[in-house]
């Protein structure tokens, strides 16, 4: 990569971030394409929130992706939110061009899932009632789920997310419940969405949240962890002869739509993907 004085600069706002896997993903997209960009990781304090953005700003960045813990609070610097980014509640991707903010978590949930099976018309047990799980959720409905459950430890939790699926308006059908009961749920169940931290390093000897006898052949298993690559319940997946999707492809995908939102292209998910296991490291 070669930076030059007409270098475009997009990058990642959070604190921390330096151990984010974002930077090596975008540059290599970049380099692919013969783009002139690069990625850049900031550490911003809460208390400088608002001065980053105005800053970014006139700074002419292109973009940013948004982490932990600024993804509520950057909300209210913008100018506009896209409509489920709104729903979601949380934003992780700005793009500068109009100071408009996104949320690509859960289309890259989406899409990952969409690689094995549709998401019209299914029965989706969620599992986990916090920001991922209500990113994913959303983008569920959005794309004509049946129906939604949610599963929690705290089913007040789960209630609270699922009246607020309900209020949008955009599904007719969706419980909330412990997690106790998945087995019974997972009966009538197309998909299982797993948002819990359960089996991410270096806790990977957790137990997961179901075992392989409790699922079905036709069972399409979604981990949101991406480190081990294959979690405990990715394990019971495949020994059940369920349908697996790897938590590292939620990863790639909202950084593919991430990169399109900013440029305008389609990003080089290969190389992007091919890089992001070199960068976790991931095996196995």
């Amino acid at each position: 990569m070669k930076i030059k004085g007409s270098t475009n600069i997009v990058g990642l706002i959070g604190h921390p971030v330096e151990h984010s896997f974002s930077p090596p993903m975008h540059n290599a997209a970049f380099d692919e394409l013969g783009m002139d960009y690069a990625y850049v990781a900031f550490d911003v304090d809460p208390h400088n929130l608002k001065s980053a953005i105005g800053g970014a700003k006139s700074l002419n960045i292109k973009g940013f992706n948004v982490t932990i813990p600024h993804k509520i609070e950057v909300m209210q610097f913008l100018d506009e939110i896209d409509e489920i980014a709104g729903l979601i509640g949380a934003v992780n991707t700005i793009d500068f061009k109009n100071l408009k903010g996104y949320n690509t978590d859960g289309i890259g949930a989406i899409r990952a899932i969409e690689e094995v099976t549709t998401i019209k018309n299914k029965n989706v047990v969620v599992v986990g009632a916090g920001g991922a799980s209500r990113a994913i959720s959303f983008y569920l409905v959005k794309y004509g789920a049946k129906s939604i459950t949610i599963l929690n430890r705290n089913v007040d939790k789960a209630k609270s997310l699922a009246n607020d699926i309900l209020d949008s308006g955009l599904i007719n059908e969706v419980i909330a419940d412990s997690v106790s009961k998945i087995n019974g749920y997972l009966v009538n169940s197309d998909i299982l969405v797993d948002t819990t931290p359960i089996g991410m390093y270096p806790h990977v000897d957790d137990e997961p949240i179901v075992r392989a006898e409790s699922m079905h052949n036709d069972l399409v298993v979604f981990d949101a962890v991406y480190n081990p690559n294959e979690t405990p319940l990715i394990k019971e997946a495949i020994k059940a002869g369920a349908k697996p999707v790897y938590g590292i492809k939620m990863l790639l995908y909202q950084g593919v739509e991430s990169f399109k939102i900013w440029t305008g292209r389609d990003a080089p998910a290969d190389e992007m993907e091919k890089v992001l296991k070199q960068t976790l490291n991931l095996e196995g």
